[in-house]
This record gives C-alpha cells, structure tokens and sequence, in this order.
C-alpha cells in the first residue's frame, strides 16, 4: 500500500495544436488605466493602488462576460480620448454595427458602474434592474439632455448600437451634484456613492481627483430618434 502511494505518476503533455487554442495575449488594462487619469500627489498614492485593483477587476471579470469569441477579435487594445469630452478615455470592448445617436434621440444602455475609490466598489448596474418579466431593464433617456453625467453622454455619442464600450470619466465629467443621473434606485448606494464623491474632508485634501473618477462600462442597446 505505501509503494503505491509514493510511485511514480504519469505525466500527459497537451498537444502543442491544442494548447495553442487557449494562448490569450497579456491584457495591458492595468497599465493603460495607470496612464490615463489624472496625476497623483504624494497624498493619493493609497488611491493609485487602487486604481490598479479596480483595473485588474474590470480585466478578470468583465471581459469574459462581455466578449464573446466573435466579437474579441474587434476589440480595440487601448484607451483613446474621446473628441471634445472633457478628458474621458474609452476602450471599445466591442463594435457596434447599428446606427449612431444624435442629440435629441432616445437612447436605451445597460451599464455596470464602479467608483474609482473604494478599491473599485461597483455602486449600480442595470443588468441587475428587472422588468416585469424578470428582464434586465436598460436605462432610458434623451441624449444632449443635460440631465446625465456629461461623460456617459460623451460616450455614447459616438457609438453604434450593439456596441460596448469602457469609459474612464475625469471627475469634471461625472456627478457635479446629487440629481445628476444615473442614479442607482438602491437609497444606501445613492448614499454611499455622494458621501464618497462630496467628501468635504478628503476633498480639502486635494484627493478629489481620486473621489469623483468614475468607471462604466457602457452597452448601446437602441435608440429612437425623436
């Protein structure tokens, strides 16, 4: 009995035409998130460390769930500056093949938002809103409004439908006050969320470039042009 316990076990090698399939190119999310906000000073390194967190998050658990094999391959690898945005940086997750939106139109998103302090605490997503019928309930609303967070706007603009997109939104252009939308339904997220952003303390600081920088993954479901 103890001969076999410490005997020699066989060892298999994958095929190297299969191991092949499951070779997965290195994300650069982490750095490329690093990159893209704002400065740090020696007071928010904490919130720097955080930053990386929340990237490697994002990368580990909502890229598998958004792309598909037949859409990973039109992903786009790096951040880029959204035109006349104020500072918001996006990655296309996937690209949409449908129309365009233009101010005034109606236009229907699934989002999954996370607050960049707080080691990247995610306060609200619409997949988790439930219709009638038990279906994630998209949030709805008319783009140039003004009533939405001016980088959600920013993304959107630019999209087609079908498509998803990562945004990094500059505190410039997020929750400038309490009524803006989205605003998560949940009265304790709502809370915890502008107690976070509008932290007179934190914010005095100078570690509000840390407090008000939001991430959203952002999905363009429709739009009806009004």
């Amino acid at each position: 009995m103890i001969l076999q316990c410490f005997a020699p076990q066989k060892c298999f090698r994958v095929p190297q035409s299969l191991s092949n399939r499951f070779v997965t190119r290195k994300s650069s999310s982490s750095e490329t998130i690093s990159a893209c906000l704002p400065p740090l000073s020696s007071k928010t390194r904490r919130e720097a460390l955080s930053l990386s967190f929340i990237s490697a998050t994002c990368s580990s658990l909502l890229l598998p769930a958004l792309l598909t094999p037949a859409s990973a391959s039109s992903a786009i690898s790096d951040f880029f500056e959204l035109p006349n945005s104020g500072g918001v940086k996006a990655l296309d997750l996937r690209l949409g093949s449908g129309e365009v939106p233009s101010n005034g139109d109606q236009v229907a998103i699934h989002y999954y938002g996370r607050l960049a302090a707080k080691q990247g605490w995610r306060f609200d997503s619409t997949y988790e809103h439930k219709d009638q019928n038990g279906e994630p309930s998209p949030f709805v609303f008319i783009l140039g409004s003004g009533k939405v967070i001016s980088g959600i706007e920013a993304a959107v603009k630019s999209m087609k439908i079908g498509g998803i997109r990562r945004v990094i939104i500059p505190p410039s252009q997020g929750y400038q006050s309490t009524t803006q939308e989205p605003l998560p339904p949940n009265f304790f997220d709502r809370q915890r969320l502008f107690t976070t952003i509008f932290n007179p303390t934190r914010l005095a600081n100078g570690e509000g470039s840390t407090l008000g920088t939001l991430l959203f993954d952002i999905e363009l479901v429709s739009l009806r042009h009004q």
